[in-house]
């Protein structure tokens, strides 16, 4: 069975980031899970940061979100969040989802705000996204790579998988245990910072509008 996993806001808020966490749940490697009210934040973090993008397009790509993967969307997770203590009081309704949704796991970028200590009594753990995209390449060889070639394909004639790693780069800066281990898309995609990625292919069209109608990286 696919782990599933619960992404933060953070992680879906890059564009290019967003669209290989999406396609890896296409791809059936994971089973990914949000709530609205992480898709609020991640909005409203867009609309802030990026008054240039066109509301009505950002609104098309939400529905996309919670269109393209089955049962992407979890639900009555409220009453647990007065039973959660974390850092934030503010992310306790991430961890609420996981546990709601019986979710291995948690990728975020906010690493310190989820705390072993605090995620261990409920069988969650948390990944920053790097992390989590490595250990997919190592159990899937072959898959991330076709991933990011798909996503060069849906951004322009001339883009390449080069350009989407660059961006990726940015998107989810490789922390220190990771950095250095080979990711395996072709032998000149192996620097550092070149994380791991690859192929759902089906699809093809939502994904193409998911990843070109909200560029919030």
């Amino acid at each position: 069975m696919p782990l599933v996993v619960v992404y933060d806001a953070n992680v879906l808020y890059p564009s290019t980031l967003r669209d290989v966490l999406i396609r890896v749940g296409l791809a059936r490697l994971v089973r990914p899970k949000w709530t609205e009210q992480i898709l609020d934040e991640m909005f409203r973090n867009l609309h802030a940061n990026r008054p240039d993008l066109d509301p009505a397009r950002l609104d098309r790509t939400r529905q996309l979100m919670n269109d393209v993967i089955r049962d992407v969307s979890v639900t009555d997770y409220e009453h647990l969040i007065e039973q959660i203590e974390l850092p934030d009081p503010d992310d306790r309704h991430v961890l609420a989802a996981a546990i709601r949704s019986d979710a291995q796991l948690i990728v975020t970028k906010n690493l310190r705000d989820f705390p072993d200590a605090a995620l261990s009594p409920w069988d969650v753990e948390v990944q920053h996204p790097d992390d989590f995209l490595t250990d997919l390449h190592d159990g899937h060889p072959g898959v991330l790579a076709e991933i990011v070639t798909a996503i060069a394909r849906a951004w322009a004639t001339d883009a390449t998988a080069e350009d989407v790693l660059d961006r990726l780069a940015v998107d989810a800066p490789a922390q220190p245990p990771s950095c250095d281990r080979p990711v395996g898309i072709t032998p000149q995609h192996r620097s550092p910072h070149h994380s791991r990625i690859e192929a759902a292919r089906s699809d093809a069209l939502h994904v193409r509008v998911l990843s070109m109608s909200a560029s919030g990286g």
